[in-house]
Formats: structure tokens, sequence, C-alpha cells
């Protein structure tokens, strides 16, 4: 029963390969803050997309609102027009 170079092994400690991956966990967890910030953001741009989004449809929606009027006004020229011929 030979000890080990190393020494005892503490709690917490890790071997070379779990090592990298604590690192990884340890340097990129993100804190509740930047939680907290990641989904304001989130919640910022979705909101700002919908209300691109929501702008364009309107636009869209009184664009052909404005040519069936159009069309309807040609129509009813055409049809006096003919009407009175």
């Amino acid at each position: 029963m030979g000890r080990s170079c190393r020494g005892p092994r503490q709690p917490g400690s890790y071997t070379a390969s779990s090592n990298k991956r604590a690192w990884w966990i340890r340097d990129n967890m993100p804190t509740a803050k930047q939680l907290a910030d990641i989904g304001y953001k989130t919640f910022s741009t979705s909101m700002m997309l919908l209300t691109v989004y929501g702008g364009y449809l309107c636009s869209v929606r009184a664009y052909h609102y404005f040519q069936r009027r159009s069309s309807r006004r040609q129509a009813a020229e055409e049809q006096k027009t003919s009407g009175v011929l």
C-alpha cells in the first residue's frame, strides 16, 4: 500500500482529465445578474421584433386597402361613363 506521489486526494480537487471540464464550467457559468440581463435583452429584442412585424403587417394591410379603394373608384367611374353612352 504505497502512497501516491501526488498526496492524498482533497475534496474538490480535480484530475487532469476533469480539470479542463471544471475550468470550462467554472469560468463560463453565468451569474444570476448575467442570466437576468440575458433574459431582459432576449425579451426586449423579441418585443422589438414583434413591434416591427406588427408595423409591417399594418402597413401591408393599409396598402391593400388603398389599392382596393382606388380600383373600386376606377371601376365606378368606368361604370358611370359606360352607362352614359
